[in-house]
């Protein structure tokens, strides 16, 4: 089990199951949310995911048509992402988690629009936008 909250720990939550794999996203919206070169995410069940505290704290802005990105309203932590359309997922935002994992990202999305100033320093996998899995 992984557990995780916001910056103010005004909402804490708890994952039942393994993440998925971790991707770093560089796509413009991402790097607005996050305030940073990329955000770092994983897919997990919607059925995994527990909110144990906070659920008046949270809210949710529509970034793009379909995509609605979920944080605190308190201390404006980036928590994580849905999709309607995809009801059994939810992205995560990886960096809110308070229980140590063993995965490292897998590959980096969305690189075709990353940030001029940053570098990609690593050999994982560049796709120009998501890999059609």
């Amino acid at each position: 089990m992984l557990s995780g909250s916001c910056l103010c720990n005004g909402v804490q939550y708890e994952i039942k199951g393994e993440l998925g794999d971790i991707m770093q996203c560089h796509c413009q919206k991402c790097r607005k949310a996050n305030g940073s070169a990329f955000a770092t995410n994983a897919a997990i069940p919607t059925t995994a995911f527990a909110l144990l505290k906070g659920k008046e704290l949270l809210a949710e802005y529509e970034s793009t048509p379909g995509v609605f990105r979920v944080f605190c309203k308190q201390c404006a932590s980036p928590l994580y992402s849905r999709r309607p359309h995809m009801p059994e997922l939810l992205r995560l935002r990886i960096g809110t988690l308070d229980t140590k994992i063993e995965g490292k990202p897998s590959s980096h999305i969305f690189v075709g629009s990353k940030a001029e100033w940053h570098e990609i320093c690593d050999d994982i996998p560049q796709y120009e936008e998501r890999p059609v899995v």
